[in-house]
């Protein structure tokens, strides 16, 4: 197996357990409230069903870990590995990305029973063999727990998105745990960035993707960032504006597809009796003026800050920003509060302050995705990870309110295609 650039780590049977332990209840907590047949739902391409992302983290711990290091491993099932392989060429043949819908087989109980299996072999190798396992496999161990993690936030958005489609509007988590509506949200204002030469990439202790690697110098002209993100109110004014009627804010690429495919408010955004809702985790609900707005493209995300004199800022900026006003996740929304939703800046929060950088929504910038300079693609079925999907995707940071709140780092890039609208995608001005 390949050796990942990430820290040594001490191999301490009982944290590292209670962490793995920890994250596998969590996926399938998010299950929980669903029925079995949801958990079979494949809407749209880029959504996963749930029940594939149950097995499919199984069969990353069982090919990458038990595999390799758990002498005389039996395998749960020979065909689970094309079942639930996603993308990883050189592990072998799979079923199609666009047909993981069609497994209504194996059942949902045989995932768990898979996904128990795995969890007691895993278990019972960092009980007794803890002391004689490489550094190698605790830099696996943690990659499998940071993926699982990942999944996690897929999860929370496909099982949304998947309800989304049913006519009955379902709730996942009920509407009466909901705070009320705020009235305002707090006043933007402008915070000055000054220019220079800044450091960007992972450059603290533990762990980090290969694509937050190599940190590098980048220069920075003198800049402006918005203090928190734009909110529902604030795009409601750029669609009654005429926003998504006027090409003159769009790339033609975007200005095409909003055209084709009949866009006219952020995905999730219904008109009801007069007044807009979106679909929420609790069903249907008013839309919150004081809230972030997100579920939006990049597209349009560039669209709103031309109309609004500004633009969005690039991947470095964003960073250095970060950096700069000291960005830390302690006031952010993440999973673990299981609001799933952006939550609004209170009315009284310092001006002075960058706010929301860290949680509640991803923030499209302005950079692709590319390789940082020094990036070395690592050997085998784990170079795929990463490397090959850098080309004609856009850079997104910050995390959401769906994203684990110990998986985000300041220097964590996130990456999608520019049409992408079912994660928590919101927007944040520069000039």
């Amino acid at each position: 197996m390949p050796q990942l650039d990430v820290a040594p780590v001490a191999p301490v049977a009982t944290s590292w357990l209670a962490r793995y332990h920890a994250v596998r209840a969590q996926s399938q907590a998010l299950c929980a409230p669903l029925l079995p047949e949801d958990t079979v739902v494949q809407p749209m391409l880029d959504v996963s069903p749930p029940k594939w992302h149950l097995a499919h983290t199984t069969w990353f711990w069982e090919t990458f870990l038990l595999k390799e290091y758990a002498p005389g491993y039996q395998l749960f099932h020979p065909d689970y590995a094309f079942l639930f392989n996603s993308y990883y060429n050189s592990l072998g043949s799979r079923v199609n990305r666009a047909d993981r819908g069609t497994l209504s087989r194996p059942p949902l109980a045989d995932v768990l029973a898979y996904r128990a299996h795995v969890d007691e072999d895993l278990s019972t190798l960092l009980d007794e063999r803890a002391d004689e396992l490489p550094a190698a496999f605790f830099a696996l161990l943690e990659l499998g727990l940071q993926h699982e993690q990942q999944h996690q936030e897929l999860l929370a958005t496909d099982i949304k998105y998947i309800l989304s489609t049913s006519p009955l509007a379902p709730e996942y988590l009920p509407a009466t745990q909901l705070p009320a509506p705020a009235v305002h949200a707090a006043p933007p204002a402008w915070l000055p960035v000054p220019g220079g030469i800044y450091r960007i990439g992972f450059q603290e202790e533990g762990f980090c993707f290969d694509n937050e690697l190599a940190a590098h110098e980048v220069l920075i002209a003198p800049f402006e960032l918005q203090n928190r993100l734009v909110t529902n109110a604030e795009y409601l004014a750029f669609i009654e504006a005429g926003g998504y009627r006027n090409f003159r804010y769009w790339m033609g690429e975007g200005w095409d597809l909003a055209q084709a495919q009949g866009w006219g408010a952020p995905l999730y955004w219904v008109q009801k009796d007069g007044q807009w809702h979106r679909f929420t985790h609790n069903g249907l609900q008013p839309v919150d003026g004081a809230a972030p707005v997100t579920h939006v493209s990049f597209y349009e995300a560039d669209a709103y800050a031309n109309w609004a004199g500004a633009r969005l800022p690039t991947e470095a900026e964003w960073e250095t920003a970060a950096r700069h006003f000291g960005a830390t996740p302690a006031r952010g929304t993440w999973l673990e509060s299981s609001r799933f939703d952006p939550q609004p800046l209170p009315a009284d929060a310092d001006p002075a302050q960058c706010h929301q950088l860290l949680g509640d929504c991803w923030e499209w910038t302005y950079s692709a995705y590319h390789a940082y300079p020094g990036y070395v693609r690592a050997a085998g079925a784990l170079g795929e990870y990463n490397g090959k999907f850098m080309v004609n995707q856009l850079v997104l940071r910050g995390g959401s309110c769906a994203t684990p709140e110990s998986h985000i780092r300041v220097s964590y890039r996130n990456f999608f295609h520019a049409d992408k609208r079912w994660q928590f995608t919101g927007i944040r001005l520069a000039r």
